[in-house]
């Protein structure tokens, strides 16, 4: 009988030692929550889309409250419809300070068009984007008249600095292009290559506009933050993919 007692304590603290392990052993583990196990947790969670691939949300023609009717949508792509009236450069409703932007575009034959930055939208003293908004020109380098013309061919920083190295792609191409401004540092990529480098707002860079077409232009490139915008030239061109993140 005192064997059997003995046999049951033994039994019963044998129970209880389990018990504590697996509560102790679940006290130690995470509660793991698994619902965003494929979400991408990179830095590209900080990347904002600038277009939706179907409207012209967050966009307007330059000193209007939409965008002009030549700005047309297809295929997830922005494009000029050069048989419409009523275009103008297209800007964003906001403005940017320090960002990395990305975006395609190709263009038409002998077309011409610019992907314009730190635009200031106040239209009583600037008539254009580029009164004031620096340019990573958008060109057909053979067959339009500016490619004649150095500093202003494709990828190149227009009027200011020529490309390290050409990248362009043929025209009716996509080409993938990156602006990344931070703290007066510039930098421009064309399909993946480093194509400008230069430093915004010091004495070098003051020297360098006063030798520009745009010396006559006193705000021009002087302006830490402004709009983007995506320059109506006249002639067909298509952007899609555009995105930003602030830095």
């Amino acid at each position: 009988m005192k064997n059997n007692r003995l046999l049951l304590v033994i039994l019963i603290g044998f129970l209880m030692s389990c018990n504590n392990s697996k509560k102790n052993s679940a006290s130690a583990t995470p509660n793991l929550d698994y619902s965003n196990k494929n979400k991408d947790n990179s830095t590209e969670n900080e990347w904002v889309s600038l277009f939706d691939g179907k409207t012209t949300a967050g966009w307007h023609s330059y000193g209007k409250d939409k965008a002009g009717e030549r700005w047309k949508i297809a295929d997830g792509a922005l494009y000029i419809d050069t048989m419409s009236k009523n275009g103008g450069d297209l800007v964003t409703n906001a403005e940017y300070e320090n960002f990395d932007l990305k975006l395609e575009w190709k263009i038409a034959p002998k077309g011409n068009s610019g992907i314009i930055f730190y635009t200031n939208e106040d239209t009583l003293k600037y008539k254009n984007t580029y009164n004031t908004g620096l340019e990573m020109q958008v060109l057909d380098n053979d067959g339009h008249g500016d490619g004649k013309i150095i500093k202003h061919r494709s990828g190149d920083l227009y009027d200011l600095i020529s490309c390290s190295k050409e990248t362009v792609k043929p025209v009716g191409e996509w080409n993938e292009a990156e602006i990344i401004s931070k703290d007066g540092r510039l930098q421009l990529f064309l399909n993946g290559t480093n194509v400008v480098n230069t430093t915004l707002w010091d004495d070098n860079w003051k020297k360098m506009v006063a030798g520009s077409k745009f010396k006559t232009m006193r705000d021009f490139g002087t302006y830490k933050k402004g709009k983007i915008a995506l320059q109506d030239h006249g002639n067909m061109v298509w952007y899609r993919n555009i995105k930003i993140k602030t830095l």
